[in-house]
């Protein structure tokens, strides 16, 4: 299956009410990528600003790399390249780590 065929408005859906019946930042995390494919990239990145300020998600790579993601679908490269930087060297992951140095290689050299 490929990313375009999902179904993301069911997808918001569902975390919406996974969210109202877990208190857990990793559905709080998801629920904002399915905000974003649904209604964009700025909706996305609004939800990940409450993460901020949950100890248990501050500073983890996985929410540097989806506001990564979330600025390059908005046209923002250069944050991105920031975000997928600073999740790459969050990560302890080496597979995960050269992907997000990939990613953010890749957009700087579209950049020159």
């Amino acid at each position: 299956m490929r990313a375009e065929d999902a179904d993301y408005p069911q997808i918001l859906v569902l975390y919406s009410l996974l969210k109202r019946m877990s208190d857990n930042p990793m559905v709080t995390l998801n629920h904002a990528i399915a905000e974003a494919m649904v209604h964009g990239p700025a909706a996305g990145l609004e939800l990940l600003a409450a993460l901020d300020a949950d100890e248990r998600m501050a500073g983890h790579y996985r929410l540097d790399a989806v506001r990564a993601h979330l600025h390059e679908m908005a046209g923002d490269d250069q944050a991105a390249i920031e975000r997928y930087l600073a999740a790459a060297g969050r990560t302890t992951s080496i597979p995960e780590r050269n992907y997000l140095n990939t990613q953010a290689a890749r957009l700087a050299a579209k950049g020159r």
